[in-house]
């Protein structure tokens, strides 16, 4: 065809790409004396008649597509045309190559040459998206790398524009299946993150040289794409964070368009963006023990802890208020039983007497006898003190009456009881949460995003442990954090395994999930679990659910996430504490 004249005005000079659907050709303008490029729709040729009008109709959409969006990082559309039965669309010519024959040909791109490679696509989908068009399709191949440095995002043969009906048939998914965003390959209506997504997958082939999600079969990469996590990144440096940000399974749980350019921008300099933090996935990395299933490992340092998660009292471990062993030592919210941790190797117990028996318990037989843990497995010497220490201030407490344990929370939703009031936060605006939400600057130093309305109470002040509660209603609902800067656990889910064996002498007590994970970069454990709180512990009785995310940072401080509700508002729930976790922000480190 070299040489053919298209709709008497465009002669094909050489074919300078190709693809499943159509050819691409740079081609002569004898009108106006230019170079373009053709591209010539190669599927017509053996499709049946409907989906020939099909395939017509695309190529339509997609010069109506890219004619919406007027920027300097989309290929131009000049005209469309029909020769010889089938559809043609003349381009501005590129004099490059794609980023997919980049990767091909060099192995791999340059983590902050992939960022610049990034912001150029991330533009031309903000242009695209202002003009009301999806491009559907992202991937290295549709990213066109010129030789005088531009990148342009080319091919919007399945872009849907809004307002357009579909030309896909039911139930149809188009696109490269390794670069469909998740929710489009469970059915989902598209939206702008899914082409972020894609963006994501586009920029992990650059730095890897391979596509994250790829598989032997298209149904064993959709499998992929829905189910599993992509292999860490060994190439991505500064860009990694961001990669994992764009490929969260969950639409809402990525980056919009400008919080993507300020992550590229930063990476695009080789800075690591401290920003990309919040998004960085939790990953399942397997059950931890010995060949256990569920997080269910033997072996998990034993030994005294009053809390059930938020952790932490005496060792780190909190204590959720209308939860599981909120403890009288702390300032309890009305909502749980009041235990006393018990000695190495033995189990807490509920507070029954006053300092004698309380003395006892925690004393406790020093020899751990059969079934105790091994020498090496005993809690440190400064965890075993703590304990201790605890369990003379719960003695007192309750010589003086139990009340103090349940008057954490006041009637009108204010702290009382747990310690002095804390400055109030500083609100800061909108934050990660949805537009209603407040971006709350602790005392502690440490950020996260809530509802308006969550008042902040001290739970636990206690030197190097220190528990601060956010809730909208006296600790019905209520969000705490937990932060420990000398943990006993270097483990996290060592930690929570620990607390789990506690907890599981409360009423109903069900574990739905213990697991290894990574949150922000760094080794973490996820817990969550359900139980009934009575109405002798608690102002709110019932069925509850919990969930804590438990990390270590780099300098050794434990942070403790955690969220709990009544289990009859835990869908909601669940959905806030994803958009807290995406909205920590630790203190700012002081080394």
């Amino acid at each position: 065809m070299q040489g053919l004249l298209v709709a008497g005005r465009y002669r094909l000079v050489d074919a300078i790409g190709s693809g499943g659907m159509g050819r691409v050709w740079r081609a002569h303008d004898e009108l106006l004396h230019r170079a373009v490029a053709l591209k010539e729709l190669t599927a017509a040729l053996y499709v049946s008649e409907s989906d020939r009008t099909v395939l017509l109709a695309r190529t339509r959409a997609e010069a109506r597509a890219a004619a919406r969006i007027n920027h300097s990082a989309v290929v131009t559309v000049h005209d469309v045309l029909e020769h010889d039965g089938r559809p043609w669309i003349v381009m501005e010519l590129v004099e490059g190559r794609s980023l997919a024959d980049a990767v091909k040909q060099d192995g791999r791109v340059e983590p902050t040459e992939a960022a610049r490679i990034g912001l150029w696509v991330l533009r031309a989908l903000r242009a695209a998206h202002s003009a009301g068009v999806l491009h559907r399709d992202v991937k290295p191949g549709n990213v066109l790398l010129a030789d005088d440095g531009r990148v342009l995002l080319t091919d919007f043969g399945i872009a849907q524009i809004d307002g357009d009906t579909t030309i896909t048939r039911t139930g149809e998914v188009v696109g490269s299946v390794d670069f469909l965003a998740p929710e489009r390959i469970r059915g989902h209506d598209p939206g702008q993150s899914s082409d972020l997504w894609a963006l994501g997958a586009t920029l992990y082939t650059a730095v890897e040289g391979l596509s994250p999600f790829r598989r032997t079969s298209p149904l064993s990469t959709m499998q992929a794409v829905v189910e599993e996590e992509p292999a860490v990144p060994r190439y991505a440096g500064p860009l990694a964070p961001v990669i994992a940000a764009l490929l969260r399974k969950e639409p809402a749980a990525r980056p919009d368009t400008d919080g993507t350019e300020r992550l590229l921008a930063e990476a695009a300099e080789g800075r690591r963006p401290d920003e990309a933090q919040a998004y960085i996935p939790t990953q399942y990395t397997g059950p931890a023990g010995h060949g256990t299933q569920g997080g269910e490992a033997t072996g998990g340092h034993p030994g005294a802890t009053t809390g059930g998660a938020a952790h932490t009292s005496g060792g780190g471990t909190p204590y959720p208020p209308s939860g599981p062993y909120a403890g009288a030592a702390s300032g309890a919210h009305p909502g749980a039983p009041t235990v006393v941790p018990a000695a190495s190797g033995t189990h807490a117990q509920p507070v029954a007497g006053g300092p004698t028996s309380l003395g006892q318990t925690a004393i406790g037989p020093t020899g751990l006898g059969p079934g105790g843990p091994a020498a090496s497995q005993r809690p440190p010497r400064r965890r075993r003190l703590r304990v201790l220490a605890l369990v003379v201030v719960v003695a007192a407490l309750v010589g003086g009456g139990t009340a103090m344990a349940l008057q954490t929370w006041g009637g009108d939703g204010t702290a009382q009881g747990s310690g002095s009031q804390s400055p109030s936060p500083t609100p800061t605006g909108k934050g990660s949460g949805p537009d209603s939400w407040k971006d709350i600057h602790d005392p502690l130093g440490f950020r996260l995003s809530l509802p308006p309305g969550w008042e902040r109470s001290v739970f636990q002040d206690d030197g190097d442990l220190k528990q601060i509660d956010y809730s909208p209603d006296g600790g019905k609902h209520f969000v705490r954090i937990a932060i420990d800067a000398s943990p006993d656990f270097d483990d996290p889910y060592a930690h929570q395994l620990d607390l789990h064996q506690q907890l599981k002498r409360l009423v109903d007590y069900q574990k739905v999930t213990l697991e290894r994970n990574t949150y922000r970069d760094r080794e973490g454990a996820r817990w969550e679990y359900t139980w009934t709180a009575l109405a002798k512990d608690t102002d709110f009785p019932g069925p509850r659910h919990a969930i804590e995310e438990t990390y270590i940072s780099r300098d050794g401080t434990e942070y403790v996430i955690y969220m709990s509700s009544p289990a009859k508002d835990w869908a909601r729930t669940a959905r806030q504490f994803t958009l807290v976790l995406q909205s920590w922000r630790e203190p700012p480190s002081t080394s």
